[in-house]
C-alpha cells in the first residue's frame, strides 16, 4: 500500500505564521487548527486530522524550499524539526522528510 503524499512547499515563507497557513493548507487542517507548534504536532499526529485517504495508507509529507526560511529564522526552524519528529514518533504511519535542493 502505497503512504498519501503530501507536499509541504515553504518558499517564500519568511515566519511562524507562514509557515502555519503553508502546513494548515498543504495538510488540509481544520478551521480550527490552532497555528502554534503544539497544535502543528497534535494535528500531525493526529489521525482524525489527516488528509482524505492517509489514514488507510500512511502520510508521507515531503518539506521543499525549506532552507531560505531555515536560514532566516534558524530559532524558529529548529522547533519545526522537533516538532516533525515529535510527530512522528507519536503517529504509526506519518513521515516527514527534508527534501534538498531548491534552497536558494
Amino acid at each position: 500500500m502505497t503512504e498519501l503524499v503530501v507536499t509541504l512547499d515553504l518558499a517564500g515563507v519568511t515566519d511562524k505564521a507562514g509557515l502555519m497557513e503553508r502546513c494548515a493548507r498543504a495538510l488540509q487542517l481544520p478551521d480550527w487548527f490552532g497555528r502554534n507548534w503544539d497544535a502543528l504536532t497534535d494535528s500531525l499526529s493526529d489521525h482524525t486530522v489527516w488528509p482524505e485517504g492517509a489514514v488507510e495508507k500512511g502520510l508521507f509529507v515531503v518539506v521543499r524550499n525549506w532552507q531560505p526560511y531555515a536560514k532566516a529564522r534558524p530559532d524558529e526552524w529548529e522547533v519545526a524539526v522537533d516538532v516533525f519528529g515529535e510527530a512522528v514518533d507519536r503517529a504509526v504511519g506519518l513521515s516527514v522528510v527534508l527534501a534538498l535542493g531548491g534552497g536558494r
